[in-house]
């Protein structure tokens, strides 16, 4: 871990000279032996056996709530909680928020999700899918890396943030990673999930569902089938024999290619309750993905429409789930990008467990080459109203509200850390990371708020502070602004989904997504016209995204389909809009670099270098967008720019 991250030397030296008193924790007890060994070895703190004469005193208080309480008594401050996960997430709040000089004198901080899970998409030959910070930290050439002292580091680090589920190999199960269940290895998983427990996170494994015809040599992986039942159960019993803190399956079915319960006639609830079954009895979770869609198109057929997949799959098996099912569901209906609405499953279920999932590698966002801040848009994702039964219902409050137990609900996010030093490739695009925790614990923090936080911790230099925190908040905001326009989505490359390619998935079987010609382009998803997708939100959003006029302007080409000289809320034409906003675009990522040539020497060389390197490639990125955006919609619209900018003809 660099001294860049956010428990960095900074951090360490603002609490060394205090001295800490544990009382009521017996030195017995697993977990508070890590919070005095974090106390001594890594803040380089005191313990005291004085209590009268301490700084900093932590104690169990059996009668707190869920989360951490600190007071401050005349300069002594005092952190309990009611148990020592949570004592240890006092500890680091108190370290972190005591360095940036802003502790209150009294802090009670409980958690407004009960799951903050973070999804490894780390494959076992040291690949990740979707990874931009080099290799795997868990895995090489097909073996375990065995590199626990870097596993602890980064189990810190979220644990820091109040990260306490991870799922440790992707969601694509490959044929070596189907084994990680297996008694060969099931030791070596042990090794790591033990790590992971001392700060109290849970550790998932992605599983093959045909596990039982790959592992158990039967001849169907059918979850009604009696063979197979028995199978989970009692490979559930081998795995929990060997790791009592298992935390449970995340499971991927029926989508991409994965296997699933479709292959045998079964659905989704069928398939999950077999393997919850075999859980139960040992507290597991099956995190189940509604990121599932056998709606292959042909192109030419414009009733078929992907964003409708997840819900018609699942709606219909509302409450059908067992108690330790929790359906992990896309923020929104197609996959993770930079604008789309928000997955109307979301106050649909009203009896299912359910997590909100988003991405933090920037797959469609950037690649952690192009600086994009994530946390605009998560904010703005929590806090659409989904209007259920007719009511206010804010996103981030479904979780909860909805499941079963409240319990197993929360957020999950794909990780974007590697083997890369500065562990996201990007030495900014920690702030993603950083952001998810917060947000996830704190789900009304502003993204602004955050971002102070983040680059106080990361930068001493206040002059460093405020330009990295004008550049990255308005990141997002750009990085929009250069690629698809107006929520029409994709707009990538095909596969890679870094730079531009207009029709690269125009003609694909997952999916159309522009449908531009001379006339103008949008997807038309309404009820009266188009695929019906409104229809499956709550009467309020479903006015709202049916009527031409109300459509919010940056979710327009997304529902509707319109022509070139539509004039948009502004004022502005939709193809002089498409102009604007790729000219402003690319124009705001000249202005990063130029920003970021003035703090050399103020920032680490490395950072420096970095960060430099990555805008310069996001220069040329943002050019190429839009310079093709605007060439191809200048030659299906023939509109000239009012501005007369360059447009290639």
């Amino acid at each position: 871990m660099t001294d860049n991250c956010w428990l960095n030397n900074n951090v360490v030296n603002s609490v060394s000279q205090l001295q800490f008193y544990i009382k009521n924790i017996t030195k017995e007890d697993r977990v508070s032996i890590n919070i005095r060994s974090e106390i001594v070895t890594y803040f380089k703190a005191n313990l005291t056996e004085d209590e009268t004469h301490t700084d900093v005193i932590l104690g169990i208080d059996a009668a707190s709530q869920d989360g951490f309480e600190i007071l401050n008594n005349s300069g002594q401050y005092i952190i309990t909680a009611a148990n020592n996960q949570n004592l240890l997430y006092g500890l680091y709040y108190f370290c972190l928020h005591y360095h940036l000089g802003d502790l209150q004198n009294h802090e009670l901080k409980q958690p407004d999700q009960a799951i903050r899970m973070i999804d490894q998409w780390d494959n076992f030959d040291g690949s990740i899918e979707r990874g931009y910070a080099g290799e795997s930290i868990f895995y090489d050439h097909n073996e375990f890396l065995g590199n626990y002292e870097r596993i602890e580091q980064y189990a810190r680090l979220l644990a820091s943030v109040g990260i306490n589920y991870i799922a440790i190999n992707n969601v694509n199960v490959h044929k070596r990673e189907t084994f990680f269940i297996s008694d060969e290895f099931l030791p070596k998983i042990k090794q790591i999930v033990d790590v992971f427990a001392k700060f109290g996170i849970k550790v998932l494994l992605s599983i093959n569902f045909a596990s039982p015809i790959r592992l158990g040599n039967l001849k169907t992986a059918d979850p009604l089938d009696t063979e197979v039942k028995q199978w989970w159960i009692d490979r559930a019993k081998t795995i929990y024999r060997v790791i009592p803190d298992f935390g449970g399956f995340l499971v991927k079915a029926d989508s991409e290619g994965e296997p699933g319960p479709f292959a045998y006639g079964r659905n989704h609830a069928e398939g999950a309750n077999m393997l919850a079954a075999a859980l139960k009895p040992f507290n597991g979770l099956v995190i189940w993905r509604a990121f599932v869609y056998n709606s292959q198109q042909d192109w030419r057929d414009k009733s078929v429409d992907r964003a409708r997949a997840a819900f018609d799959n699942f709606i219909g098996l509302d409450g059908q789930f067992m108690d330790n099912v929790v359906l992990q569901i896309k923020f929104g209906p197609i996959d993770f990008q930079t604008r789309e609405p928000v997955q109307p499953l979301f106050g649909a279920l009203k009896h299912t467990n359910q997590i909100i999932e988003f991405q933090i590698t920037q797959e469609y966002t950037g690649h952690q080459i192009d600086l994009n801040y994530l946390l605009p848009q998560w904010h703005r994702v929590l806090h659409f109203d989904t209007f259920e039964d007719n009511k206010s219902a804010l996103l981030k409050d479904i979780p909860s509200r909805n499941s079963i137990i409240s319990a197993n609900s929360g957020f999950a996010a794909v990780s974007n850390i590697g083997r890369d030093e500065n562990w996201t490739g990007n030495q900014l695009a920690q702030s993603n990371l950083y952001g998810f925790g917060r947000i996830a614990w704190n789900n009304d923090l502003t993204p602004d708020q955050i971002l102070a936080e983040w680059t106080q911790l990361t930068f001493s230099d206040s002059e460093v502070c405020g330009k990295v925190s004008q550049i990255l908040a308005t990141s997002n905001e750009t990085y929009e602004n250069y690629t698809a326009p107006l929520g029409v989505g994709f707009m990538v490359t095909p596969h890679y989904h870094y730079g531009p390619s207009i029709n690269g998935y125009e003609y694909d079987r997952w999916g159309t997504y522009h449908y531009a010609d001379r006339n103008g382009l949008g997807v038309d998803r309404t009820l009266a016209t188009g695929t019906g997708y409104t229809r499956q939100y709550s009467n309020h959003n479903f006015e709202l995204y049916e009527n031409l006029a109300t459509c919010p302007d940056e979710l327009l080409l997304f529902f509707h389909h319109v022509s070139y000289s539509h004039v948009l809320h502004n004022g502005e034409t939709v193809i002089q809009h498409i102009y604007n906003t790729h000219f402003q675009g690319y124009e705001a990522v000249v202005q990063y670099l130029n920003m970021w040539v003035t703090l050399q020497g103020k920032v680490p060389e490395s950072v420096y270098q970095n960060v430099l390197l990555r805008l310069q490639k996001q220069v040329d990125n943002a050019k190429e967008w839009c310079d093709q955006v605007n060439t191809f919609f200048y030659r299906m619209s023939g509109v000239d720019d009012v501005q007369q900018r360059k447009i290639y003809r």
